[in-house]
């Protein structure tokens, strides 16, 4: 599943670039499309922008595979609200960030989750990802949360132990899926469902395979498409994301090298030059 880049121009959403973006993304084989997370630059959509990219991720994608909609915010009340916006887009699940910068403790995080789950009544993946939110979700929280039928899933973009808690605590059917594309291999290989991947923007028909690979217990394959992408993996996140996926975007003509502040643009020649590196040794650049 792709956690899908926004793309801009000239300070505005680029409908025309998101709309190839979008399909290219189903034709490379990508399981779901994941809108207005990190690597949307969900922190800087307004409100009503982040509604407009849901409803049309959703017309998009005309049902051709699910749209899972980010609609975290470190406000409850914002959260269960853009959670049923995006039920009434037509959205098959939320992702969902835990609330960045108030630090809540493991009980205000159950109290969030589950208040979200109760009012906005749609199937809701956690997003554990305590490098940018401040605070991680215990594994016996995350046990907790998994009890309530509208709490599916697990995006995790923590150390490899406590996703090995998680796996370990949670029932069978809890899907956890790897939110770095470098633990992809190792998640799935440990019980996990999945990848919600950024380089997928770029290549996604190699995160697919990838993924498929390792689900299917295929793991010489899947080792073999990993040190592939590798240096990809790496070259995505020599700086914050979304900046080397929105040059490497630019790169592959794909949209513009443009973000919305506080990030601008990589100006690092050698972190740029490896990036360019890693696409033209997948041969997705020439």
């Amino acid at each position: 599943m792709v956690a899908l880049a926004t793309p801009f121009t000239a300070g505005a959403i680029d409908w025309k670039a998101f709309a190839a973006m979008i399909e290219r993304q189903i034709a490379g084989g990508s399981s779901a499309l994941v809108p207005c997370g990190s690597s949307g630059e969900a922190a800087t959509l307004t409100h009503e922008e982040h509604s407009e990219v849901v409803r049309f991720v959703v017309e998009q994608a005309r049902a051709r595979i699910p749209v899972i909609a980010g609609t975290g915010s470190n406000a409850t009340a914002e959260a269960v609200r853009l959670t049923r916006e995006a039920k009434k887009a037509g959205a098959a699940a939320a992702l969902m960030i835990s609330p960045y910068y108030n630090r809540p403790t493991q009980e205000g995080l159950k109290l969030h989750y589950l208040r979200v789950a109760d009012e906005a009544d749609l199937p809701i993946i956690l997003y554990n990802i305590p490098g940018r939110t401040g605070r991680a979700i215990e594994a016996a929280t995350v046990a907790e949360l998994a009890t309530h039928p509208n709490i599916i899933g697990l995006k995790e973009s923590d150390q490899l132990d406590h996703t090995l808690d998680v796996l370990h605590a949670v029932p069978a059917d809890f899907e956890i899926y790897a939110g770095d594309d470098s633990t992809t291999l190792t998640v799935i290989a440990n019980g996990g469902a999945g990848v919600i991947t950024t380089i997928g923007n770029l290549v996604p028909r190699e995160m697919a395979d990838l993924a498929a690979a390792a689900l299917a217990g295929d793991f010489a394959k899947a080792r073999a498409l990993q040190r592939r992408l590798f240096p990809l993996m790496r070259a995505a996140f020599t700086e914050v994301n979304p900046i080397p996926l929105k040059h490497g975007l630019a790169l592959l003509g794909l949209c513009r090298d443009e973000l919305r502040l506080p990030l601008v643009p990589m100006t690092h020649a050698g972190r740029r030059a490896e990036l360019a590196a890693a696409l033209r040794g997948l041969g997705a650049l020439a």
